[in-house]
């Protein structure tokens, strides 16, 4: 056999699809018995016919990703673009609303709507630069970035540096725009303000007004799943579940492995194999704060008390700046917040396929200390209702995984870090090492895929891609340009 990658996570499955594009006979190998990893669409057996996102369930990285451009996602998987891409409830029936219009949001934004535009609508404009920046290797300058493209990375850069500190204050007059965009950096659960935030505040904020938005994908985001499996048997691929990887014994020969786990997991597998230096500095990889999933079944529509609330793919649950701030903070100390931020995402606002019999899903996380055991549904429950009285009364029947079990049907989630690894300055840049070749191991033929390398969490395929084409430079010598879409 020439490659084995192990994990069918979409980093996982973006390698096995470069490798086996390549004329390679690839396998990959998954642990648990459904494949997917963080993207998994499941019957939970809340409800018969509703199904649930397992981990992601909103996927603005997934278009935006050289990789799946390449790949011919758009035309392989239906993204549906909801009107407004992410509201923030905020007291008194007010809200942020990220209109996927730009123009529309500026405008409800008033007063800060001009610093607005010239923040994020700036970088929207042309989203190269700040795909070029967050979503590279972090070793190189992105293949292809023209001047424009240098021009949005520098902007990006600085937007940054101001929203990444305590001059984060210093744009915005008002109340609402900054909570707008600290919803958006809650994502990273890390400290706020925080560089690592800020930068994931930027991107995915420009993404919303830019291209297809923050897409869901209609029947749930095993849809991206099946297009990257399908396309992967086409090329000759196989995929075998229940197979976990714990030592060398549970690998078939192979040229080259591809490991879509948890640089623990890498260590643990390979021993003595790696050099002592590699071994150690990839012992120091450190995992962050956690979430803990909370899935509902509703009756009805969450009855936000903004009604353009309703018209959201995403909901950022927190408040305003200073709670998130204070709630993050919290997280970080080890404590719960008594109103933990909440992400809420109901699909059926643009996919009616996904109710069934007048009931729907409804996806939330809630952020925790790592590892904590606490079934967290009251606590989501009671801040949704904050903005949307009457919320409980839509109830029909719920799910909570505590992040100390989220890593029962993901191993790479240690202690519910959804993340694979802390989102912090260091781990910018230093994932899974300060190795000038993140993807090697250091083991001849072996090479670490997951949201553990560059550039880190999220649907986009990356991890895989890159190493993948690391990987068949060095093992087979085949170089390898953007994928053929056929």
């Amino acid at each position: 056999m020439d490659v084995v990658v192990v994990g069918s996570g979409p980093n996982g499955l973006a390698a096995a699809v470069a490798m086996a594009r390549a004329g390679l006979s690839v396998t990959v190998l998954e642990a648990r018995p459904t494949i997917g990893g963080g993207a998994r669409t499941l019957d939970l057996g809340l409800a018969d016919g509703l199904v649930h996102d397992v981990c992601s369930a909103v996927h603005p990285m997934a278009w935006a990703s050289p990789f799946f451009r390449a790949f011919g996602l758009e035309r392989r998987v239906e993204l549906l673009v909801p009107e407004v891409s992410y509201a923030q409830p905020l007291p008194d029936g007010r809200a942020g609303l990220a209109w996927h219009d730009l123009d529309r949001t500026v405008d409800g934004l008033g007063g800060d709507g001009p610093a607005w535009r010239s923040l994020v609508g700036a970088l929207s404009r042309s989203t190269a630069g700040a795909v070029g920046a967050a979503l590279g290797d972090k070793r190189s300058i992105p293949a292809g970035l023209v001047p424009g493209g240098l021009v949005g990375a520098a902007r990006f850069g600085l937007g940054v540096l101001e929203q990444g500190t305590p001059a984060w204050g210093v744009r915005f007059r008002g109340d609402v725009a900054p909570a707008l965009l600290t919803g958006v950096a809650a994502h990273a659960i890390t400290p706020l303000p925080s560089p690592a935030a800020a930068g994931t505040a930027l991107l995915l904020a420009s993404l919303a007004h830019a291209g297809q938005g923050w897409p869901i994908p209609r029947g749930g985001s095993g849809a991206i799943v099946g297009a990257l499996v399908e396309d992967l048997l086409a090329h000759g691929g196989t995929v075998v579940t229940d197979h976990p990887v714990r030592s060398r014994r549970d690998l078939p020969d192979a040229r080259c492995v591809l490991f879509d786990t948890t640089p623990r997991t890498l260590v643990d597998v390979l021993g003595d194999e790696l050099p002592a230096r590699r071994r150690a500095a990839l012992e120091r990889y450190r995992h962050g704060d956690a979430a803990a999933k909370v899935d509902f079944v509703l009756s009805g529509p969450v009855p936000w008390a903004h009604p353009d609330v309703a018209r959201a793919g995403t909901v950022h649950v927190g408040g305003m700046r200073a709670e998130m701030a204070h709630a993050e903070a919290e997280v970080h100390a080890g404590r719960h917040a008594d109103l933990p931020v909440c992400l809420v995402s109901d699909p059926t606002v643009v996919d009616a396929t996904r109710a069934h019999g007048g009931l729907r899903p409804l996806w939330t996380y809630a952020h925790v200390p790592a590892g904590s055991d606490v079934d967290v549904t009251e606590a989501v429950v009671r801040h949704v209702e904050r903005y949307a009285p009457g919320f409980r009364d839509v109830i029909v029947a719920s799910r909570c995984v505590p992040a100390a079990q989220m890593s029962d049907h993901n191993a790479n989630y240690v202690g519910g870090d959804i993340s694979a690894g802390a989102v912090n300055l260091r781990q910018m840049f230093a994932r899974p090492t300060a190795a000038l070749d993140p993807y090697a191991s250091g083991a001849d033929g072996v090479y670490l895929c997951s949201a553990a390398t560059p550039p880190g969490p999220g649907v986009h395929g990356l991890g895989g891609w890159y190493a993948a084409t690391r990987a068949l430079r060095r093992e087979f010598g085949i170089r390898v340009g953007p994928l053929p879409v056929d």
